[in-house]
């Protein structure tokens, strides 16, 4: 059973960047698609981005496009997402997910709620 452990989640000014990291402890993360998505008190899940086995196929939700980036190492089975003019809105517990079968399948099951997730690392924008 693969599992998931994010970090680098923390407390910012709007403005301000902070980059996460996601580490797979399986032998498919070198062929499975990664992504990210976020969930604020009291709302539902927000796709965030995802990215294919290669480091291609990049998707981008429009509210982070040009300000998040997303990438990962296969070499040491860690996905990354970088965060740049960080703003209020972007506050949420982010969680990283993962599916062997591509990034349009980890898209729908993001959307859904399935899949597999790490604990959720907690970022914090303050005005």
């Amino acid at each position: 059973q693969v599992q998931l452990f994010e970090s680098g989640g923390g407390s910012v000014q709007t403005g301000g960047s902070l980059k996460l990291s996601c580490r797979h402890s399986g032998r498919s993360f070198s062929y499975s698609a990664m992504g990210w998505f976020r969930q604020a008190p009291g709302k539902g899940r927000q796709f965030v981005a995802t990215i294919g086995w290669n480091g291609g196929e990049r998707v981008y939700a429009d509210s982070v496009k040009g300000r998040f980036n997303i990438s990962r190492d296969n070499s040491i089975n860690t996905a990354f997402l970088e965060m740049n003019d960080l703003k209020p809105e972007d506050t949420a517990v982010y969680y990283c997910t993962t599916d062997s079968r591509g990034t349009d399948a980890l898209r729908v099951a993001i959307m859904r709620g399935d899949g597999i997730w790490g604990q959720g690392t907690q970022v914090t924008v303050s005005s």
